[in-house]
Formats: C-alpha cells, structure tokens, sequence
C-alpha cells in the first residue's frame, strides 16, 4: 500500500499540474455555478425595481395579488382577502412570468402607446 502513494507523488503534492488543474476546476465552477446565479440574482432585482403600482404578482409562496403601494422596505400587496405587506424578495420573476408573461407585456406595451400619444399631443 506504501508502495501505491510512493509511485503516485514522485515529484512531491505541489506539481505545476496539480495547480493547472485546480485553476481549471475553478474557472470551471465560476462559468457553471457562480456566474449565472449572479447573472439570475441581477434579473431578479431588476424585475423587482422595474415593478409598479397595480402589476399583477405571484409570490414565492404561490399567492396572486396585484401591488397596492411601494414601500421601502416591500410592498402592499391587495388579495382577494384584503391587503398584505411583503418582502419585495417574496415577488418571484419566475412564477409572475409563467402566470402574467403575456399579459404584462400586452399591458405594458398599452401604457407605452398611451404615453407616446399623450406626448405627441403636447
């Protein structure tokens, strides 16, 4: 068994293609794991600054409601239930996509128009 570890480090633990191949397992989890939570945790917070009074949300927890007020902290979120204050980490990007995508962006796009014709009258 000596006879093994002897034969597998014949010129000592710190070989130049140890430390090449530990360089490369790290770029490896950087472009893999780290950078596109990066990239996905930007999205969210962009998305969560991008909404507004009245924007239709799904919560993480699965609960729709529609933004009442915006606060600091989080938001006011109206229910069929009467009104409730979250976290605005609690709106998910993902499940507010699946549920409203095509009918925020139609929305959108409306407000968009309604203020283009409301600038060109002016």
């Amino acid at each position: 068994m000596l006879t093994i570890f002897l034969q597998a480090a014949p010129g000592g633990s710190s070989s130049p293609m140890m430390l090449i191949m530990m360089g490369v397992m790290f770029v490896g989890f950087y472009f893999l794991m780290i950078r596109p939570q990066m990239k996905k945790q930007k999205q969210e917070k962009t998305f969560q600054e991008t909404l507004k009074v009245g924007s239709r949300v799904v919560l993480t927890s699965g609960l729709h409601g529609r933004i009442a007020q915006i606060q600091d902290d989080g938001f006011v979120i109206e229910t069929l239930s009467g009104k409730l204050k979250f976290e605005k980490a609690a709106v998910s990007r993902e499940f507010t996509d699946a549920r409203f995508g095509e009918k925020a962006a139609k929305a959108a796009e409306k407000t968009a128009d309604k203020k283009e014709i409301e600038t060109e009258k002016k």
